[in-house]
């Protein structure tokens, strides 16, 4: 479930490979992937996502065949592609963007990805990524309503968002006042956000065996509210996501217009390809 706004960039398909991987804390990898067509992709900046490619195939092959968007027309002719040799596709956000310059020839940009072992797909790719392999993504924009007029801003995601919560922070503007808060698998998942100073970051890590989400909801629930409108942004797990978008709207009267939310995944189920 989700209300953020879906493009399909100018850009189309963009093909990149695999420069670096780094892991950054204890359950984040972070890959760096490069290449001459990344010129093509255009940095917006705040939660900019987009869809990630990532080939069954060692050589990349199978990303050859792949549309150039994923509308509607697109979606269908990647489901027609051999099931065997389809690529897998994945929703990531843009951690950081470096441009080309005089001093690196290549653009770079960096995927941050969570790591639970061999759980899922892109993960067990990103720790085992090597420089090389070959990808694909197609930008999709960003969800942050950076016009929306308002007072301050609450930001809440799990470990699964805070790229998105983190990017946001890093292009708030540095007069902006507010809350985020971002739950963590371990206290060691912490990670420098380049928040604005009037923006309170709260690191909630959870203990073991809690749920995701047991955390950040009931911080949000606790919390004084500052005066005046709120802007407000929440991702991760969807009942995290449903659940602060609720008590927005039905305990602090937030119009509905004014929270933006996405369920990136659920609990008990993987992602969709």
């Amino acid at each position: 479930m989700s209300n953020t706004s879906i493009t399909n960039a100018e850009s189309g398909l963009v093909h990149a490979e695999v420069v670096r991987r780094e892991l950054v804390t204890p359950h984040m990898v972070r890959v760096t992937l490069s290449g001459d067509d990344l010129r093509r992709f255009v940095f917006t900046g705040f939660d900019q996502w987009f869809r990630l490619a990532i080939p069954v195939r060692d050589d990349g092959s199978s990303l050859a065949d792949l549309p150039d968007s994923f509308g509607i027309g697109g979606y269908l002719r990647y489901l027609r592609l051999p099931k065997q040799t389809r690529p897998v596709i994945r929703n990531y956000t843009v951690r950081s963007f470096r441009p080309a310059t005089d001093a690196a020839a290549l653009p770079e940009l960096d995927i941050d990805f969570v790591v639970h072992g061999d759980q899922g797909i892109a993960g067990p790719w990103a720790a085992a990524a090597k420089p090389g392999d070959a990808v694909a993504l197609i930008d999709q924009g960003h969800g942050w309503p950076d016009q929306r007029p308002a007072d301050w801003v609450l930001l809440v995601a799990d470990e699964s968002g805070l790229p998105a919560v983190a990017g946001i922070l890093r292009d708030l503007p540095r007069d902006a006042v507010g809350h985020a808060f971002i739950e963590v698998l371990d206290e060691r998942d912490r990670q420098p956000t380049g928040a604005p100073r009037g923006v309170q970051v709260h690191w909630l890590a959870r203990s073991g065996g809690e749920a995701p989400g047991s955390l950040a909801l009931p911080a949000v629930q606790q919390l004084s509210f500052l005066p005046g409108r709120v802007s407000a942004f929440a991702v991760g797990e969807q009942a995290l996501a449903a659940g602060v978008r609720r008590h927005l709207v039905r305990e602090r009267d937030v119009p509905k217009g004014d929270v933006t939310f996405s369920g990136y995944w659920r609990v008990g189920r993987s992602a969709p390809s």
